[in-house]
């Protein structure tokens, strides 16, 4: 079974930026495909950004294009999400996640694993 943890979230000024870090167990972390999706409270967790697991194909909301890519590093167990241009409405807890089929899958449901998730704060 595979173990998510992220970090890197923190307390940022609008306009700043972030990098959330997720470290994965399991030697087949190759083969999954990684996202990451966030919630604020009150609200549904939504999906920010997917990567499949061959790298080659990300995904992105809308609202984020542009100012967020999401990454990996194989050789690392890593899957990163860089965010540029924070706004106020980014605020919410960002989990990562890894689905075992290996494609871009954009609904909490389709995904396998989780992590705890870790705070991203963005003050206006």
């Amino acid at each position: 079974q595979m173990q998510l943890v992220e970090s890197g979230g923190g307390l940022v000024q609008a306009g700043g930026s972030l990098r959330l870090s997720c470290a994965a167990s399991g030697r087949t972390f190759r083969l999954y495909a990684m996202a990451w999706f966030r919630q604020a409270p009150g609200k549904e967790r939504e999906f920010v950004g997917g990567i499949s697991w061959s790298g080659d194909i990300t995904k992105y909301r809308d609202s984020v294009k542009g100012r967020f890519t999401i990454s990996r590093d194989s050789a690392k167990n890593t899957a990163s999400l860089q965010m540029n241009s924070l706004k106020p409405e980014d605020t919410a807890v960002y989990y990562c996640a890894a689905n075992r089929g290996g494609a871009v899958v954009a609904t909490p449901g389709g995904m396998d694993y989780w992590g705890v998730g870790t705070l991203v704060t963005v003050s206006s």
